[in-house]
């Protein structure tokens, strides 16, 4: 969202100081995926949210923004533990230079943050903050128990996406409108878009796991299909009864060598379960819009309505070239 490098600082400073223990070793190794850098989306999209009832977001807007990253940050420490991954944004994971016992309770140590900083919002945010954790883990449940499964239904991938992404997007918008005292359709209308918003995120960055090359996204194309995720372009594959699916039914449903691997990015690159994706994810751009209807004009709106459709640019592009 443009216009932001002054909101932007404002963040950064309040990140890195939210995690500043007593520890300098805690403080290094809860700070270090911060310190990394991203584009910290959730936190821009609170100011955004925040900036509806006219002028600049004040510091508690801020900070529930930061309350946001710090739960997607934590997921993340974990999600490297589950993965085994070696490298994030570019550096070390923290499983990866300090082990998995230190990464997890890093994790937990930030997420402990965020529900602090929540309640010192008040009794709404905290609940909000809690519940969406609680989502994160249920839709990351639902993906697990897919794994591997050819079979998996493509509601199992919505669900799971709107849980372990889309509610973090819908919860930051919303905390953004209630800290900033906004009405309850101003509210609720921004949590619709930050929920569609999450959802194109999602879409969009499974379409480029499939689309993009090795050192665009830092690991092999087709990293999600290797792991035994079967994302919507793969389910549309699956599900589209020619004898390309019969082909990439008989190679998934196991872990894959690195040539079956590429052979499968082959056959969902050559169907048209990418582009059948993409649609869906132009559906919730439209929802996106529809909910921006709702929140009158101005500046914040106009950055609002444009930030899906340049989230789904950066796939249309990727697949024109």
């Amino acid at each position: 969202m443009p216009g932001m490098d002054a909101d932007r600082a404002r963040i950064e400073a309040a990140m890195r100081a939210a995690v500043v223990t007593s520890d300098p070793y805690l403080t290094e190794i809860a700070s270090h995926l911060i310190v990394a850098g991203g584009k910290r989306l959730r936190p821009v999209l609170s100011l955004v949210a925040g900036q509806l009832g006219g002028g600049s977001a004040n510091d508690d807007v801020v900070q529930g923004g930061v309350a946001c990253e710090l739960v997607h940050l934590g997921s993340l420490y974990h999600d490297d533990v589950m993965d085994e991954a070696e490298t994030r944004r570019g550096v070390e994971t923290v499983n990866a230079r300090w082990g998995n016992l230190q990464a997890i309770l890093a994790g937990d140590f930030l997420l402990s943050r965020a529900s602090e900083i929540a309640a010192s919002l008040g009794t709404e945010v905290a609940g909000l903050l809690a519940r969406t954790i609680g989502w994160l883990c249920e839709g990351q449940i639902e993906e697990l128990r897919h794994t591997y499964s050819v079979d998996r239904p493509e509601q199992s991938y919505l669900a799971s996406i709107q849980g372990k992404t889309a509610s973090l997007y819908g919860t930051a918008a919303r905390i953004g409108g209630i800290v900033a005292g906004l009405d309850r359709p101003t509210i609720d209308a921004l949590t619709e878009y930050g929920n569609a918003y999450g959802m194109v995120f999602q879409i969009v960055d499974d379409v480029l796991d499939l689309t993009a090359t090795a050192e665009q996204l830092g690991k092999p194309a087709g990293h999600d299909m290797e792991e035994g995720v079967y994302t919507l372009p793969v389910l549309r594959t699956l599900a589209s009864g020619r004898s390309s699916a019969d082909e990439l039914r008989g190679l998934l449903g196991k872990p894959l060598t690195s040539a079956e691997r590429d052979k499968a990015l082959g056959i969902v690159r050559s169907d048209d379960g990418i582009e059948s994706a993409i649609a869906t994810a132009c559906q919730f751009v439209d929802t996106a819009a529809a909910a921006c209807d709702q929140l009158g004009d101005g500046p914040a709106v106009g950055a609002l309505r444009q930030a899906p459709g340049a989230l789904l640019a950066t796939v249309l592009s990727n697949s024109a070239g």
